[in-house]
């Protein structure tokens, strides 16, 4: 076992620590504060908030020219049943950072979360990265505040990188969006703010079992520390736990995931271009929103936010808006003595290089009523039916990212299969053991934001 793995499995098997607060008694006081967050319309959005349509194109765009914008995106592909259609998209090309500062107490890592107000939260308040934060907000274009322990991230001198990885947002909703996914050790005193804390691994496991809790960005940056510690934490029955060493081997070898997952990427043809919002098919912009004229999938909508705790107090912005929670489930079986993952090559207009790997299944929950049982992906029956039964390894309601999406709730399911479940499966899809994924999210682009969250939460079961 690795130095690295080695405190990162003390840090989740430490339930408790003299170094954080009572946490549900320091959330609910953090959540007591006077926070707003309120719809407002567009048109108001852009009379009074620095928001405005732009002329020639009805791109929703800040005058600063900065922070991120509304665009339309006209989509192409080969693949399924819907071969074109047009859609707003958020447009960010600014590379946030999203730090964790970890630091050993009692030879026990720690990291250090805030809790940070969203306007699109559930909830408002939810555990956040140390840092996360945007050039446009650290630099402070929006001239506020400066962001607290940010010099931890774009100078770490003399303190220890354990991981910096850039990876992907929401391939369906933004267009081409990378966060760079770092955590630093420390060794000096970094006394936490009135917002942060210092937690162990193991006490954000227990908080990743109750509903909205742990934001999308601090899950994303631990799924990452968990690929550069080299192993799983908890006791699941994968490789670590299992006593398997060397090469992460499964039913696949190392060489034949990544050249399956090639082979995806070439197969799967899409092509996914910016255009003007004003030429969007199938989409309407009226005073309140701009939505689907079936009201189906989402909206873009205006938001009144005010956050003492913030480094501006209030502000109006846009919010991207899904008109129900989507679902996010992965199939896991014992193959070989070995715990695999069904994992799916999933092509998403978002994507910088078009697929990634995503869960056996990944749905809006409010198109199935309307989605005919012949048109559902594979799986779905299978993940559904296992709802309340034994074998559900995982099953809790999260949020994604509360800065860009409101009230975006995604439920995250594991479920192990017997051993009748199929190995032969569709192209898309494939077998991979949990050691392989963890290979694999050391590096940029080939696990998707909802396959690292279920990770991180399998592997700390």
């Amino acid at each position: 076992m690795s130095t690295l793995l080695a405190r990162v499995v003390t840090s989740a098997r430490t339930a408790t620590s003299s170094m954080s607060p009572d946490v549900d008694d320091w959330l609910a006081g953090r959540r007591g504060q006077p926070f707003e967050s309120t719809p407002i319309p567009l048109d108001e959005l852009t009379r009074c908030a620095g928001w405005r349509f732009a002329p020639g194109t009805g791109n929703l765009e800040h005058d600063s020219g900065r922070f991120f914008t509304v665009e339309g995106l006209h989509v192409r592909t080969n693949h399924g049943r819907v071969e074109e259609w047009w859609q707003p998209v958020l447009v960010q090309r600014e590379i946030a950072i999203l730090g964790i500062l970890a630091k050993e107490f009692d030879g026990v890592l720690h990291f250090l979360l805030q809790a940070k107000m969203e306007p699109g939260n559930a909830g408002m308040v939810q555990l956040s990265p140390t840092v996360q934060a945007t050039p446009s907000n650290y630099t402070r274009v929006h001239r506020g505040g400066r962001t607290p322990y940010v010099e931890y991230f774009t100078d770490p001198a003399g303190d220890r990188v354990l991981t910096d990885v850039l990876q992907s947002e929401q391939g369906a909703w933004f267009h081409l969006k990378r966060n760079r996914n770092v955590v630093v050790e420390v060794t000096g005193d970094v006394p936490p703010r009135d917002d942060f804390c210092w937690l162990t691994l193991g006490q954000i496991h227990a908080l990743l079992q109750r509903r909205n809790i742990v934001n999308m960005d601090t899950r994303s940056v631990l799924g990452c520390l968990l690929g550069a510690a080299g192993g799983p934490v908890g006791g699941n029955g994968s490789d670590a736990a299992s006593g398997h060493r060397g090469e992460p081997s499964g039913r696949l070898t190392m060489a034949e995931v990544l050249g399956w997952f090639t082979r995806r990427k070439s197969a799967q043809q899409l092509s996914a271009r910016l255009v003007p919002m004003d030429s969007v098919v199938g989409w309407r912009r009226e005073a309140g929103r701009i939505r689907r004229e079936d009201d189906g999938g989402f909206s873009i909508v205006g938001v009144r936010a005010r956050a003492r705790t913030r480094e501006v107090h209030g502000w109006e912005q846009p919010l991207l808006a899904p008109h129900g929670p989507t679902l996010a489930g992965l199939v896991v079986r014992s193959i070989g003595g070995r715990l695999h993952a069904l994992v799916r090559a999933e092509a998403l207009p978002g994507y910088l290089d078009t697929v990634e790997l995503g869960p056996t299944v990944r749905f809006a929950t409010d198109d199935l009523d309307r989605t005919p049982v012949e048109h559902r992906p594979e799986f779905l029956d299978h993940v559904l039916s296992a709802s309340g039964t034994g074998s559900v390894r995982y099953d809790v309601v999260l949020s994604e990212e509360g800065g860009r999406f409101l009230h975006a709730e995604t439920r995250y399911l594991v479920v192990e299969a017997d051993d009748g479940f199929p190995l032969r499966v569709p192209p898309d899809f494939q077998w991979v053991t949990v050691e392989q994924l963890l290979s694999l999210v050391r590096h940029s682009y080939y696990l998707g934001v909802e396959l690292r969250t279920l990770l991180l939460c399998l592997t700390g079961s």
